[in-house]
Parts: structure tokens; C-alpha cells; sequence
């Protein structure tokens, strides 16, 4: 059975209800990245500024027949600048959160990684994939699957954390975490499964909180309740998953493309563990793709100033 997709289209509407946020956009010289952040501006969810060479803005602007006048602007002649400058931003509060342009994305986690002017916390970041798959009943999270190439168990722990976080935001009280691997048994052989024990194992220490885990889980047994059935898995995570933490960013990036491309889903992209959420989308995103990006923004955003969860109700973005 599948549904029409409304996550993103609730995730928005609840957003619009919010102050928009300021968003430092970086290098914004192709057609989707500047027509993007006005749309989202046009949407009320952000108020853009944008980063670059503020002729070429203009010029491709006038081409797009896209109105920037009101949008303020920040001199930067290479996308490296621009980055650095974007960053800037954030560091002094001019802006709230960050947004990927048509720069390279090594160039903008490069600035936002530098030490002493970058926007580090004390967590690892990580790119966590919000998924509407109408076959599934709930809103999905997938993570890393665009940052991390092969995180080691420290890494996985802050992956596990920012993903739980951030649902939490968007209105799951207890997100239910599945640690994916190929088998549900623990095995030697498989680096994959002990990381998922030991994730599992930290979460009752304490070292992980706000959702349960399990693992490792095969994909079928995490989100398939007759799977799990089957399978005699039997725990809160098995079949109902909220969020699937992979065992490596191929894992992760095959996973959210087939299920965007092959089941339908709308996915939208965000980058979490640093001082300001990052909006971090495909180049072949569609826009209410990048609108939802953005809405999932603003909800960190906001949710960082009330410090109070969940600034999203689930009732407005669940279907289970």
C-alpha cells in the first residue's frame, strides 16, 4: 500500500507558521542554487543572503528573471572566499544557518571545519537524509550518507546522536534507531555488526539518549514489520524504524538515491553537529525538495532558541 506524500508539504506549512531564518548562501551561480533560496525566500522560510560575485548574481539573476533587490549581498570572488565569508556569517549571528550554493561541498565543510574559524562543536558532522517514502508509514531518516566515507565507532556515535536530535525536532518523542548491516547477528567478520552492538550497548550506558536502538538489523528486518516477523525479531526498532544509521556513506547514498529514485520519496538534506544547521541538497533535488531542506532548518533553528522539543508535533508528520 503507498500514500500521496504530505511530510514535506506539513514539515513546510509548519515552518511558514515560523520567523524566517537568515541563511548565508554560498556561491549561488547555477540555476538551481539561486533560484532555490529565492523560492525559499518567496516561501517565507528564509530570508537569503547571498555570497558570491555580486555581478555574475545580478547577471544570472536578470537571465533567471528572478527579483534579488531585496536580498542582502556579500561581495566574494572565488567559491573558497565565499565559503569562508558564509561562515563568517554565522560565527557573528548574521545569519542562522548555511546553504551549499554551486560550490564544491569539500570547499564549504572546509571552512566550516577550520579550527579556529569554523563552526565545530564538540560533535562530528553528519549529513542525515529526511525521507517521505509514500510505501512507508513514517517519516525516515537516513544517515551519513554524503559526509562520512567510513566512520569508526566515535563517528557512528555522533551520526546516531545528531540523527536522533534531529528528529526529535521534527516531532518524534523516541526515534526508534535500527544500526544496519547485512545480517542480525553479531559477527566477528563484519565490522559493521560489532559497531551496531556496541552502538546498542552504549545507548543503555547512557552515551546515546532520546531514542532506542537496535542492531545490527538487516534492512528488511529494520523497516518491514512482516520481516521482522518472520525473522523472530523482536524488539521496539524491528520493522517501525524512524531513522537507519548505514554501515558507510556508499551504503547510505545507494539506499537514499534508490529509495528517491526507484520508491518515489522526496528527500531533503541537512548536515547537523555544527554551530548552525547546513543545508546540503542534491544538484538534482526538485524544489519542494530544497523547500523542505530549508523547513527542516528552520525547525533546528528554532528549536535551538526555544530550547524545547519538538518545535514540529508528530501528529503533523507522522502517518503510523
Amino acid at each position: 500500500m503507498t500514500r500521496p506524500h504530505q511530510i514535506f508539504s506539513a514539515l513546510i506549512d509548519r515552518a511558514q507558521d515560523l520567523e524566517p531564518i537568515r541563511v548565508a548562501v554560498a556561491w549561488p551561480l547555477t540555476d538551481v542554487a539561486l533560484r532555490g533560496a529565492c523560492e525559499a525566500a518567496l516561501a517565507d522560510l528564509i530570508i537569503p543572503v547571498l555570497v558570491g560575485p555580486l555581478a555574475e548574481i545580478a547577471a544570472l539573476a536578470a537571465q533567471l528573471k528572478l527579483d534579488i533587490s531585496g536580498y542582502e549581498q556579500v561581495e566574494a570572488d572565488s567559491p573558497k572566499a565565499a565559503a569562508a565569508t558564509s561562515v563568517a556569517l554565522c560565527r557573528a549571528g548574521q545569519a542562522d544557518a548555511l546553504m551549499k550554493g554551486s560550490l564544491h561541498t569539500d570547499d564549504l565543510l572546509r571552512a566550516v571545519l577550520e579550527a579556529q574559524t569554523g563552526l565545530r562543536t564538540e560533535r562530528r558532522i553528519s549529513h542525515i537524509f529526511v525521507l517521505d517514502v509514500p510505501s512507508y508509514a513514517r517519516m525516515l531518516l537516513v544517515s551519513d550518507a554524503a559526509i562520512n566515507i567510513e566512520p569508526d565507532l566515535a563517528g557512528k556515535l555522533d551520526i546516531v546522536q545528531n540523527a536522533i536530535d534531529l528528529a526529535r525536532v521534527l516531532g518524534v518523542e523516541v526515534p526508534k534507531v535500527a544500526i544496519l548491516s547485512a545480517v542480525e547477528t553479531v559477527t566477528p567478520k563484519m565490522r559493521s555488526t560489532i559497531d551496531a552492538a556496541a552502538l546498542c550497548k552504549m545507548a543503555e550506558r547512557g552515551q546515546i539518549t532520546g531514542g532506542i536502538l537496535d542492531g545490527p538489523l538487516a534492512l528488511d528486518g529494520a523497516i518491514n514489520p512482516e520481516a521482522a516477523r518472520i525473522k523472530h525479531l523482536t524488539s521496539p526498532v524491528a520493522g517501525v524504524a524512524d531513522i537507519l544509521i548505514v554501515p558507510d556513506l556508499e551504503v547510505g547514498n545507494v539506499l537514499a538515491k534508490e529509495l528517491e529514485y526507484f520508491s518515489d520519496a522526496e528527500a531533503a538534506g541537512i548536515v547537523m553537529g555544527a554551530s548552525v544547521p547546513i543545508i546540503l541538497t542534491s544538484r538534482a533535488a526538485r524544489s519542494k525538495c530544497r523547500l523542505a531542506s530549508c523547513a527542516v532548518a528552520a525547525a533546528v533553528v528554532h528549536a535551538r532558541r526555544m530550547a524545547t522539543q519538538p518545535i514540529l508535533p508528530a501528529s503533523r508528520i507522522r502517518h503510523d
